[in-house]
C-alpha cells in the first residue's frame, strides 16, 4: 500500500512586511467608514430634529402639486330678441379629503361640525367615510352634487373663522338649463352631462357651443402655502336664433287649445320669414320639459308606461323629441297648387288672359281624374286665377300637361322639393318625388294637384316664400348668427339666397290670385279682419284611401302686397267624423295670427287698389255656390268630394279615378 504524501503549508507570504501593512491599511479605511456612517446618521438624526421642518418645505416647494380641470361655460342659445332658450349655471360638488381631517385629531370635530351645520351630513356619517377611507384625498359626496354658491359661501366663511376646518372642498361644474321649459323644444334640443347635443340646435350647433376646458397648476412654496397657477377656461359662443320665444309660446298655447278642443292624430305650424328664411316659430303638439327630456309622463300615463320595455321606451322617447316640420312628409293636398300655377305662367304655358274650361276631369292615358266639382259636372269656364280660387284639379292637370314633365321636374328641384333644404337642424327628411324615369302623364297629372309626391312643411313653406317674395329661395334657418363673449360675430345666416326661381312678375300674379282666394275662394276662413291675407287650402287624404282619414292644412302669407310672414298649419287626422274640411287649418292659422301679428310689429293696413284688384277675380255666385260642400263657419273647403266619401283632393287610383 502506497504512502499518502504529508502536505506542506505555505508559509511563503505569511512573514513579510508587505503583507501586514496592507492588512491594517483595510482595517483604518473600514474603520473610518463605519465611524463616517455613524458621524453621517447622528448629522441626520440632529438636521431632522431641528431642522426637518425648513428642509420639507424647501423639498415640498419644487414638487408640483396635482393639476385640476376647469370647466368651460357652455354657450347660451338666446332668441332672435335676446332671450334665453338655453343657458348654463354654475353649481358645485362636495368632495372630502379623509387623509387631511385625520392629519390632526384638532381637525375632527370641527369640520364634522361644519359639515353638520352647512350641509345637515351628521357626524356618524363623517367617521363612517372617515374609517373606510382613510387615506383617501378624493371622496366624492354623490348626495350633495349641483349645490348652488350660498352654500358653499356659508362654508367657505366657517373656513375663515376656523382654520382648523380641513378637507371640505367643492368642485365647480355647470348645469345646462332651458328657462321656458317646453317652448320650442322641437328646435332647441337639449344637452347631456357630457356637454353633447342631442337634437335641435344643441346638436347642430355643438362644437360653436362648447368651449375648451381651463387647468389649475400649483406647487407649494416655502411656507407650504400652496400658490396655485391658472390657465382660464375658454368659453362656448352664444347663438342666437330666429326664434321669436314670444311668437313661439303663443302658437303653442293655440295648438294646446286646438288639441282640447278638437283633437288630431298631428297638428304642427310653422312661421317662416319669407324674405330670410329664417323661422319665427316651429312646434307641434309633441311638446316635452327641456329639463327633463326623458320624462314619458307627458305623453303616457303611468301604466303605459310601466307596461313597456326599454326599447318601446326609447322609441317613445325618439317619437317624443322628433321634430315633425322637418322629419315628416306626407302628400300636400291643394297646397302645392301655387307651385304649378308658378312654374306654368314663369314658362308660358298659362296666361292671366287665358281661358279653361273644367267638365269634371280629365283621361290621362288609361285613367280618368275627376276633379273637385265632379258631381256638379265640373267648374265650368275659368280663368287661371279662378281656377287657383276654386282650387279646380282639371285647370292644373291641363297646364302641368303644356309644361310638360321636364320642365315639371325642373321647377321641383328648384323649389326644393325632393331634397333636403339644409335647414340647421338634425333629421331632415327629402320627400319622395318623381324623376324622369319614374313621371308619366298620369303621375305628372296628379303630382299638379298635389298627389302622388311627399313634401315636408319646410320644404313646402320655402317653395311658398319664394312664390310670394319675388321669386327668391332662401335657405331655410333656425339661427340668425353665433357670436363670442365679446360680441364679435363669428358666423352669420343672414345671407341665405340660394336662387332665382320665377320672376317677379310671376310673384305678383301669384300674390294677386292668393290674395282673391283668401277674400272669395276657399280659403276664405283664414281671413283677418284688417289684414291683407294670402293663401291656399289642401285636403288630402291619406293612403290606403277610403277609410275617411285625411290631412288638412293652411299656407299662406300677410300682408299679400308685400309679404312679411308665412304661415303654413298641418292638422293630421282631425278627431271629428268627417275630416274632410281645411277650414280646421284656416280658422287655426286666422286666430294664430289676430294674436302674433302685431308681437311682430305687422300691423292692419289697407290700400283700397290692392283690394280691388283682388276682387276683380269675384267668382259668379251661381259657381260660388258649387264650390263644394259649406265649412262650419260659413267658408268654403277645397275638400268636396270626387264620389260619395271621397276627397276632392285625390291622386288617381281607386277613390280619384273612374274605374
Amino acid at each position: 500500500m502506497a504512502k499518502r504524501k504529508k502536505r506542506v503549508k505555505d508559509t511563503r507570504y505569511k512573514n513579510k512586511p508587505g503583507t501586514r501593512s496592507m492588512r491594517y491599511r483595510i482595517l483604518l479605511v473600514f474603520g473610518f467608514v463605519i465611524l463616517g456612517c455613524i458621524g453621517l446618521t447622528v448629522q441626520i438624526i440632529h438636521l431632522n430634529k431641528n431642522k426637518g421642518d425648513e428642509y420639507t418645505k424647501k423639498m415640498l416647494a419644487q414638487q408640483s402639486h396635482a393639476s385640476d380641470a376647469i370647466p368651460f361655460k357652455r354657450g347660451d342659445i338666446v332668441d332672435v330678441n335676446g332671450n334665453k332658450l338655453a343657458t348654463s349655471e354654475k353649481v358645485y360638488n362636495l368632495f372630502l379629503d379623509p387623509a387631511a381631517i385625520r392629519r390632526d385629531k384638532k381637525y375632527l370635530e370641527p369640520t364634522k361640525a361644519a359639515l353638520e351645520m352647512v350641509l345637515g351630513i351628521s357626524g356618524t356619517e363623517v367617521d363612517k367615510i372617515l374609517k373606510e377611507n382613510p387615506t383617501s384625498r378624493y371622496y366624492v359626496m354623490k348626495d350633495y352634487k349641483e349645490l348652488e354658491r350660498s352654500v358653499v359661501s356659508k362654508m367657505e366663511k366657517l373656513q375663515e373663522k376656523d382654520e382648523n376646518i380641513r378637507g371640505i372642498h367643492f368642485e365647480e361644474e355647470y348645469k345646462r338649463e332651458y328657462p321656458y321649459s317646453t317652448v320650442a323644444c322641437n328646435v332647441i334640443g337639449f344637452c347631456t352631462d357630457t356637454n353633447t347635443g342631442t337634437w335641435g340646435i344643441e346638436n347642430t350647433y355643438n362644437d360653436q357651443l362648447n368651449g375648451t376646458n381651463g387647468r389649475q397648476y400649483g406647487y407649494f412654496d416655502s411656507e407650504l402655502n400652496l400658490v396655485k397657477t391658472i390657465k382660464a377656461a375658454t368659453d362656448g359662443y352664444t347663438v342666437k336664433s330666429t326664434i321669436d320665444v314670444n311668437v313661439q309660446g303663443i302658437m303653442e298655447q293655440h295648438i294646446q287649445k286646438f288639441m282640447k278642443k278638437i283633437g288630431a292624430k298631428k297638428i304642427a305650424c310653422l312661421l317662416m320669414d319669407p324674405n330670410t328664411g329664417g323661422i319665427v316659430a316651429m312646434g307641434s303638439n309633441a311638446m316635452y320639459d327641456l329639463n327633463n327630456p326623458r320624462d314619458l309622463s307627458v305623453a303616457y300615463s303611468k301604466e303605459e308606461i310601466a307596461a313597456m320595455s326599454e326599447e318601446e321606451q326609447l322609441k317613445a322617447l325618439n317619437e317624443l323629441w322628433r321634430n315633425f316640420c322637418i322629419s315628416d312628409s306626407y302628400e300636400p293636398g291643394s297646397t302645392f297648387k301655387p307651385i304649378t300655377v308658378a312654374a306654368c305662367l314663369d314658362e308660358g304655358k298659362a296666361g292671366q288672359n287665358s281661358s279653361y274650361v273644367c267638365d269634371g276631369g280629365q283621361q290621362v292615358a288609361d285613367r280618368y281624374i275627376k276633379c273637385v266639382a265632379n258631381r256638379y259636372g265640373g267648374h265650368g269656364a275659368l280663368t287661371l286665377g279662378q281656377a287657383l280660387m276654386v282650387s279646380c284639379n282639371d285647370v292644373m292637370m291641363q297646364i302641368s300637361a303644356k309644361l310638360g314633365k321636364e320642365k315639371f321636374l325642373d321647377y321641383m328641384d328648384a323649389f326644393g322639393l325632393g331634397r333636403k333644404t339644409g335647414i340647421d337642424l338634425p333629421g331632415e327628411a327629402t320627400g319622395t318625388v318623381f324623376n324622369n324615369d319614374t313621371m308619366h302623364s298620369t303621375q305628372l297629372a296628379t303630382s299638379s294637384f298635389g298627389q302622388s309626391q311627399t313634401v315636408t312643411m319646410v320644404q313646402l313653406a320655402a317653395a311658398f316664400s319664394a312664390i310670394v317674395n319675388g321669386g327668391n329661395y332662401y335657405r331655410p334657418h333656425v339661427v340668425k348668427e353665433v357670436s363670442s363673449e365679446s360680441g364679435a360675430v363669428i358666423q352669420s345666416e343672414d345671407d341665405a339666397l340660394e336662387s332665382k326661381v320665377i320672376t317677379e312678375k310671376t310673384s305678383r300674379i301669384l300674390r294677386k290670385y292668393l290674395l282673391a282666394t283668401v277674400q272669395d275662394g276657399t280659403a276664405n276662413p283664414a281671413s283677418v279682419k284688417g289684414y291683407k291675407v294670402a293663401g291656399k287650402t289642401g285636403t288630402a287624404e291619406k293612403i290606403p284611401r277610403g277609410h275617411g282619414k285625411y290631412l288638412v292644412s293652411f299656407i299662406g302669407c300677410v300682408p299679400a302686397n308685400d309679404p312679411q310672414l308665412v304661415v303654413y298649419v298641418v292638422v293630421d287626422e282631425p278627431n271629428v267624423e268627417d275630416q274632410a274640411h281645411s277650414t280646421y287649418a284656416t280658422q287655426f292659422a286666422s286666430s294664430l295670427m289676430k294674436d302674433v301679428l302685431p308681437m311682430l310689429e305687422i300691423y292692419p293696413s289697407g290700400k283700397k287698389s290692392e283690394i280691388t284688384k283682388a276682387r276683380k277675380l269675384k267668382l259668379p255666385s251661381t259657381l260660388k255656390k258649387n264650390l263644394g260642400t259649406e265649412a262650419p263657419d260659413g267658408g268654403y273647403s277645397d275638400g268636396d268630394y270626387g264620389v260619395a266619401g271621397q276627397s276632392a283632393d285625390n291622386e288617381e287610383g281607386d277613390t280619384g279615378t273612374n274605374e
